[in-house]
């Protein structure tokens, strides 16, 4: 081996390819583990691999973009949750809808609780009020043939418009009245007949179809309602229309006795309400009630009849 061999690697003598083991007679390697002849020794070298050879493609040109589109693509995903949760709010709203609609077309409970004779009292009071309805319907109707009857229409107008200034006087206040009616009695603390409670009353009593009220307090001092009365608490008593009246408070009312009666015996009005806290209310029933209070009529600073 030369110096310039050992320095730098080259020069040196190739090895010699391995035999492969022949039998006799150039004969098949008898051994059972031997390789097949046809396949390549594993020490055989291996020349390059060739490439595989280019395909042609043709070119396919892209997809021409919408003008005015947007080149970020939302993806499908997220495409996919915004259709879910415009779903979800159109069924809430759904759900919502149906809930107050059910809620709407509920039977009150009040009545549901409430037993068979109080209901029998309500329809009778409803009954009570649609007579009333037609009866002022028909007067009315009677008034206005007669007033286009000729001869006694001049008379006929002059009795309505006296019919309706005594009516009209009743309601003011500034005329007394007698009639069938209720006495309405209240009594217990003061909690139990406050302003609140004769006021709710005084309501439940129109709505049942009182003509004229008027209330009393302990040392007969009267004070009539009329639409613009008010009621206020005060330190000894109560004060209506700025008149003080002390306990206990009895209201005089022209009007249906057993009509009203039902009206304040309604379960949850003014009856329950007095006793929950601690009151009582009793009515009688009388064939005369005198309405005898008149209030003041106002001064009109203003206006004046036109005649």
């Amino acid at each position: 081996m030369s110096e310039e061999q050992r320095e730098t690697g080259t020069g040196w003598p190739q090895p010699a390819e391995p035999v492969r083991p022949e039998g006799p007679a150039g004969e098949p390697d008898p051994r059972p583990d031997a390789p097949d002849a046809d396949e390549l020794s594993p020490l055989a070298p291996v020349g390059p691999l060739e490439p595989p050879e280019p395909v042609e493609r043709e070119d396919v040109p892209a997809p021409a973009e919408e003008p005015g589109a947007s080149a970020e693509r939302v993806p499908v995903s997220r495409r996919l949750t915004s259709a879910g949760a415009m779903i979800a709010v159109l069924l809430a709203l759904l759900g919502f809808t149906l809930v107050v609609q059910l809620k709407t077309t509920s039977t009150d409970p009040t009545l549901a609780a409430t037993r068979e004779e109080d209901l029998v009292r309500i329809s009778s009071d409803l009954d009570s009020r649609e007579r009333r309805l037609r009866q002022d319907i028909e007067a009315l109707e009677d008034s206005q043939r007669q007033l286009r009857s000729g001869e006694l229409g001049r008379q006929a107008a002059l009795e309505e418009a006296t019919r309706r200034a005594d009516e009209l006087g009743i309601l003011a206040g500034t005329l007394p009245a007698v009639g069938p009616g209720l006495a309405v009695r209240f009594s217990g603390p003061q909690k139990a007949t406050s302003s609140i409670r004769i006021l709710d009353a005084v309501q439940e009593l129109r709505g049942a179809g009182a003509e004229a009220m008027q209330i009393e307090g302990a040392d007969g001092s009267a004070v009539r309602i009329i639409a613009s009365t008010y009621f206020v608490d005060g330190s000894g008593g109560l004060v209506v229309d700025g008149r003080r009246l002390s306990a206990p408070y009895t209201i005089l009312v022209i009007g249906d006795p057993a009509t009203m009666r039902t009206a304040l015996n309604i379960p949850g009005g003014v009856v329950s309400a007095v006793g929950d806290a601690g009151g009582n209310v009793t009515s009688e029933d009388r064939e005369a009630v005198e309405v005898s209070q008149l209030h003041a009529p106002i001064k009109l600073d203003h206006a004046r009849p036109v005649s």
